[in-house]
């Protein structure tokens, strides 16, 4: 029995109402009318009460403050991996909406905390509350859109990063303002936790498990949704865990890769995250002068993103990886600025902190190279947890390079961003080289040359087959 058939069997034994609705649109493969298919288709709150006077009000001594910033990501990672196979077993944006709730909620409990140890305990919740977000919307992406066009749409949610940036500068200038009987910085807690408790009930109501089941297109259209994602070759969703896929993601060197590619950008956005706003209080501005500073730092962010995404989409296909390494470069750039642009220099080394944003677009493509490159369900959300532990163990270590002796230069924090990225360059170059590599050991297997297309060699699959499972797979670099 080869593997294709394998997995047809596997499918058919362990079928589920939401696989039955499959198979009905899997066995309708008509020509997709081209018309028809274009119808269709918590971190900075710290950072900002860190300068509204959370650690007087708490009593925070030494490294406690860094220790509040890490604490989160332990119940983060802690949760990832659990927090990702239940996303297989269970409604993917249900799932996703009531953990925002929970979110919300712990982040406005925060606003309760009388000392270290009980804030310390809800940033950890909060952080296992929010590890399923990231991941949600990456498999949420794959389901519904082809791997061409997955680096816009993970842009355009992402872009969002650098919105609540700046509206949080906003917000943060007007809770400043507020003349309470609580400190200025439970407010931000409050408020900002009672918002995310709203969005999560609307998208709760609004947002579809899966194009199987939404409720927003009929049976034709689904079957569209459906069949236009067969060149993708990562199927679509499976309810099914699958030891063999969970083992073949942990052993998969290209998923070793994107971890440490998370792993060195998570400890540049741990240290500029919690404390971006110190490093501007830093070179002399108020601290409303400092929380309205973020929305220029946001907005730029954003288009950033957006630019990086729209670049990528007008240049030829396999450039993702020459895209991150792009959208470093300012990045390593501001490190080497903020180390040695005198401290005097306030405009130079303001610019040279929103530079520092650029990263983020990075982050971007690498998403898209993990969402496009990985197929199978059962790997595709194990893969997505051993990024974002990467993710997670980054935004742990970040933070301690920045020592309260050294404040407000942080050189050591600033070097750990100039290390962090120079290895990063390493770890993408080497995916970009066993990408290419791969695409080219299956061409020849196959006898497939450069100038003929492998898509006329295979009828896409929808079938839960990983990638090394498939041998018309190809890789995008």
């Amino acid at each position: 029995m080869d593997v294709a058939t394998k997995q047809n069997v596997d499918h058919v034994e362990d079928a589920s109402p939401l696989d039955d609705a499959f198979l009905k649109c899997d066995e309708i493969q008509e020509p997709i009318n081209p018309e028809e298919e274009k119808r269709l288709i918590d971190k900075t709150t710290l950072s900002y009460a860190a300068i509204f006077g959370i650690d007087d009000s708490l009593h925070l001594v030494g490294n406690q403050y860094s220790w509040l910033s890490s604490i989160f990501y332990f119940g983060f990672m802690g949760w990832q991996l659990p927090t990702n196979l239940l996303m297989q077993r269970l409604p993917t944006a249900k799932y996703m909406s009531v953990n925002i709730i929970l979110w919300g909620v712990f982040l406005a409990l925060q606003a309760v905390s009388k000392n270290f140890a009980t804030l310390a305990a809800l940033r950890g919740l909060s952080g296992a509350a929010e590890a399923c977000a990231d991941p949600s919307f990456m498999i949420i992406t794959s389901m519904w859109y082809k791997r061409s066009e997955q680096p816009i749409r993970i842009g355009i949610w992402y872009s969002a990063l650098g919105l609540g940036i700046a509206g949080g500068g906003v917000l943060g200038y007007g809770i400043g303002n507020i003349q309470g009987s609580l400190p200025s910085w439970k407010y931000e807690f409050i408020i900002i936790g009672a918002l995310c408790v709203l969005w999560g009930l609307v998208m709760l109501v609004v947002v579809p498990d899966s194009p199987i089941t939404t409720r927003y297109l009929t049976t034709a259209q689904k079957t569209i949704m459906i069949n236009r994602l067969r060149e993708n070759q990562t199927g679509i969703e499976n309810r099914k865990f699958k030891i063999h896929q969970f083992l073949e993601a942990m052993a998969d060197f290209k998923v070793h890769l994107f971890f440490l590619i998370a792993f060195f950008q998570a400890i540049v956005n741990g240290g500029v995250t919690n404390f971006g706003t110190m490093i501007i209080q830093g070179f002399g501005f108020s601290t409303l002068g400092t929380t309205l500073l973020q929305v220029p730092y946001g907005v730029f962010i954003s288009l950033v993103i957006l630019s990086c995404v729209w670049l990528n989409a007008k240049m030829p296909p396999n450039n993702r990886c020459l895209m991150l390494l792009v959208f470093l470069m300012p990045n390593i750039a501001a490190a080497f600025g903020l180390r040695f642009v005198p401290q005097s220099a306030q405009v130079g080394r303001l610019i040279c902190y929103y530079l520092t944003g650029s990263y983020n677009a990075s982050f971007v493509m690498l998403l898209s190279l993990t969402t496009t490159n990985i197929a199978g369900h059962t790997k595709k959300v194990t893969s997505s947890g051993i990024l974002f532990i990467g993710y997670c163990t980054g935004n742990i270590a970040g933070p301690f390079f920045y020592k309260e002796s050294q404040k407000p230069i942080y050189s050591l924090g600033i070097w750990s961003m100039v290390v962090s990225h120079l290895l990063e360059v390493i770890c993408v170059a080497l995916l970009w080289v066993h990408l290419r590599s791969e695409n080219k050991r299956r061409d020849e297997i196959q006898g497939i040359d450069e100038n003929t297309s492998v898509s006329t060699h295979y009828v896409g699959t929808l079938e839960d087959m990983t990638d090394k499972e498939n041998r018309n797979f190809r890789y995008v670099f």
